[in-house]
């Protein structure tokens, strides 16, 4: 092959991966997006469906709810993952899709609690449900096809993506917030205005679909001649419950300060720090651009010095300092010290994270890897996911406004305990630094 033809051919296969990448993150992105606009909008959809006597009572309804899609993550791993761990990556993710637009629907659609009463809340937490269910696999398939394809001594980079399309979804979300906030007034914005980032994620599903469909199975997969059952696949679990028990401990690190940095900003921005809708949103999207950037960066770099030291400094980094910059930013809330705080915690967040998903898939067992991936990542965010309404429970009981930089110490000390397990040997250090 000539020099020429031979550049022109790598330069279409780089072109095709490229691609790839983006087909198999498109629908992650939309399960955050859902997720997100959640999350922003938890005062406005907490006098929509949980009125109440108290502000605080109506709010921690509302977060609970959030929360809520987290408990079903767990159930939706088991059955989703060895559904895909049997039937392939293609078709799992195809399907999580169409379960997580119902969901989207759903809420969106339904009226409030002045229209159809106790109907209302209800049917906002199955709705909720069913975007749980679906997402319990979605980070988890994704993450394992992205590995699958990923060119030698490049999965940490391609791995990272996984999260990178989630912080597409996070600036994607606070920027619709920043324009509504532009264009309608406060009162309209509680009455109507937060359905309108709903019905926008609803309006991208078909595009989704569309350019999903378009994936090939992995040629790993395909290679693979025994195809796990579901039997086989829940006495791996049992088995492998140690690697397991340790993603989670990883996991419970990235989610809590995820949820925190993003979904829970605007909330705490505006109910604790009494700052403005539109300065929170502001800072969000400014997070989102940091996660996005520092996640490819702490990929790439596990890919050249291992995942156990970024780990390892990161887990470190964010015990010491979280608290202490939470606390930095209460004792004198300003947009200004927002955004730095934030910053920072984006930085530890993206650089920890970075590493932790290229980790998680390669310390789980090949024939179980989606399953195993996912029922780590998603007994973690059972934690994780109610970091909003445990922050609040938090700052309500103690009176300490910078409680939430405690909890993400607390979350950053188990992803620190479960690091030093899973890389406790030479062994397992060498089989989980590059592949």
């Amino acid at each position: 092959m000539s020099t020429a033809s031979h550049a022109s051919h790598a330069s279409s296969t780089e072109e095709s991966k490229v691609r790839t990448v983006f087909r198999v993150v498109s629908g992650n992105f939309l399960e955050m997006y859902d997720f997100m606009v959640y999350g922003y909008y938890a005062s406005a959809i907490a006098k929509t469906y949980f009125p109440g006597g108290s502000e605080f009572a109506s709010l921690m309804l509302s977060l609970s709810v959030f929360g809520a899609g987290f408990l079903m993550r767990p159930l939706g791993a088991i059955v989703l993952g060895a559904y895909i761990d049997h039937h392939g990556r293609r078709k799992g993710l195809i399907l999580t899709l169409g379960l997580m637009a119902l969901g989207t629907l759903t809420v969106a659609a339904i009226p409030g609690y002045a229209t159809i009463g106790i109907l209302a809340p209800v049917l906002v937490l199955l709705g909720r449900l069913l975007q749980g269910f679906s997402a319990g696999v979605e980070l988890g398939g994704v993450s394992v096809y992205l590995s699958e394809i990923a060119t030698k001594g490049h999965k940490g980079f391609y791995c990272s993506w996984q999260s990178g399309s989630q912080q597409v979804a996070v600036v994607f979300a606070a920027l619709i917030g920043v324009l509504l906030n532009k264009l309608l007034p406060a009162d309209q914005m509680t009455a109507w205005g937060w359905r309108v980032p709903f019905l926008i994620g609803c309006l991208i599903v078909p595009f989704l679909f569309l350019i999903r469909r378009s994936l090939k199975e992995t040629d790993e997969f395909l290679a693979r001649k025994h195809r796990p059952s579901m039997g086989e696949i829940m006495k791996s679990m049992v088995q492998n419950w140690g690697v397991v028990l340790g993603g989670m401990g990883m996991v419970i690190m990235t989610t809590v300060s995820f949820y925190m940095i993003t979904a829970y900003t605007p909330t705490f921005g505006k109910e604790v720090l009494k700052l403005s809708s539109l300065d929170t949103l502001v800072v969000t999207v400014c997070i989102g651009l940091s996660n996005l950037i520092w996640l490819p960066l702490a990929g790439a770099l596990s890919d050249r010095i291992g995942r156990r030291p970024v780990l390892l400094t990161f887990t470190i980094l964010t015990i010491l300092t979280s608290y202490p910059a939470v606390l930095w930013l209460v004792a004198d809330p300003s947009f200004g010290r927002l955004l730095t705080v934030e910053l920072w915690l984006s930085f530890l967040y993206g650089s920890y994270n970075g590493a932790m998903v290229v980790a998680l898939t390669e310390v789980m067992p090949a024939a179980v890897r989606t399953a195993g991936f996912s029922l780590a990542y998603s007994l973690a965010t059972t934690i994780g996911g109610f970091t909003p309404a445990i922050s609040t429970l938090l700052i309500h009981t103690t009176g300490n406004k910078a409680a939430p930089g405690l909890w993400m110490a607390v979350a950053a000390v188990c992803g620190l305990i479960a690091t030093l397990v899973l890389y406790r040997t030479p062994e397992a250090r060498n089989q989980y630094r590059t592949a």
